[in-house]
């Protein structure tokens, strides 16, 4: 008999294709059974730091450091007066030509002032004797000189307190007085009797005098001319004046007022327009790096003021712009000029070298932040630096000299 085999029996004992052959997971298997990881995001990268501090724009700390004069200006309305104080200067100088009664003068500074919107520097030249931009409203007054010979220290101080006083009521807070020069020489000389005296002793007793004497009617004084003007006989109003005296010969003369003002704590200084062999020859004392290094090198911390750019020592060889530049460059806090249509130009020509390198802002930002801080403002919101000048220190010594004999 003959074994007949069913495809049902042979399904049932034979391997599925399946079984021979095991079918590969699919791609959504495969999925399924991998762990799922999940990449973490990039790091945020930080956000920039925000700097401390935001100087004022370039521009307005260039103006800062300029003190100009207005010349024909009578009222805070004239074009002029309006230009230099929107600007942004940091302070007006007035002469006579500003100058025509109390109420007037008034008027003028505060209407500077309003416009201005910020603390401004009101200055003038009140030395008495014959520089007094304000006789007609002050009285005339002795000379330095003549006050020496004829009035104790204590008494000085008094004078010079009621002009302070009288400055004071007329809008003024800087006076660009008194004199420090060394001078016994003919009275209408180049600085002549505009100098207490040739002594550096008695120059020294009454310069403090004069300036305690401002500073207790509230206006800031100005010790004037460092290095010290009494060794040259030629007027910088009209050109070169020439010093060869060596740095000690100056120390043990000339330069002993200034030291005992320093370190009295007085709040300025002006350098003039002298050229001094032993420092930088060639350039005025007010252009002179090696003037300024002396300067501080003698503990000043206050404000640096030029003499007036326009004066025929620098003006004739240095245009506004490049005198503005190169004496900042040098160390000046403040660049004085007496003619504020060169305001804009000198504004310009800071920001200028700013922007090509020839000024460091660094100094430029220092020396606004202590004209700043000298018109009462902040120094650190105008240029992120704190300066703190120094303050005369009441009552201020003298020495035993009482009085000069008049040469």
């Amino acid at each position: 008999m003959t074994a007949v085999v069913t495809t049902a029996a042979l399904a049932g004992c034979a391997p599925t294709v399946g079984e021979v052959f095991p079918q590969a997971p699919s791609a959504v298997e495969k999925l399924a059974a991998t762990p799922l990881t999940v990449a973490a995001p990039p790091p945020t990268p930080p956000a920039p730091a925000e700097p401390e501090c935001v100087p004022a724009p370039l521009e307005r700390r260039a103006a800062a450091v300029l003190v100009v004069g207005l010349p024909g200006v009578v009222r805070p309305g004239d074009a002029l007066a309006q230009q230099v104080v929107d600007l942004g200067v940091g302070g007006v100088f007035l002469s006579e030509s500003n100058i025509r009664s109390t109420t007037q003068v008034q008027t003028l500074t505060t209407g500077l002032r309003e416009r201005a919107g910020r603390p401004l520097l009101v200055s003038t030249d009140e030395e008495s004797g014959r520089v007094s931009t304000t006789r007609e409203l002050t009285g005339p007054g002795p000379s330095p000189r003549r006050m020496a010979a004829t009035e104790t220290p204590p008494e000085v101080r008094s004078r010079a307190a009621g002009i302070g006083a009288q400055l004071r009521e007329l809008g003024v807070d800087l006076d660009l007085a008194p004199l420090l020069d060394l001078d016994g020489g003919a009275a209408g000389g180049v600085v002549g009797d505009r100098s207490f005296s040739a002594d550096p002793a008695i120059a020294g007793d009454y310069g403090l005098a004069f300036s305690a004497g401002l500073a207790d009617a509230g206006v800031t004084p100005t010790v004037k001319h460092f290095p010290g003007h009494g060794r040259s006989t030629a007027d910088t109003h009209a050109g070169a004046a020439v010093v060869d005296a060596s740095v000690d010969e100056l120390a043990a003369t000339d330069l002993a007022p200034f030291q005992r003002a320093i370190d009295a704590g007085a709040p300025v200084v002006m350098l003039n327009h002298v050229q001094y062999e032993a420092l930088d020859a060639g350039l005025p004392a007010s252009l002179s790096p090696a003037a300024y290094d002396l300067l501080r090198e003698m503990g000043f911390e206050g404000v640096a003021i030029t003499d007036s750019v326009g004066m025929g020592a620098v003006n004739m060889r240095w245009d506004f712009p490049d005198a503005a530049v190169a004496a900042v460059a040098a160390g000046a806090d403040a660049v004085l000029t007496t003619d504020g249509n060169q305001a804009l130009r000198m504004r310009d020509a800071l920001v200028a070298a700013v922007a090509s390198g020839a000024l460091p802002e660094d100094r430029l930002s220092e020396a606004a932040a202590r004209v700043t801080a000298l018109a009462g403002g902040d120094p650190v919101a105008m240029s992120c630096v704190d300066v703190v000048l120094p303050v005369l220190e009441l009552p201020v010594p003298v020495s035993d000299a009482t009085t000069d004999p008049v040469g």
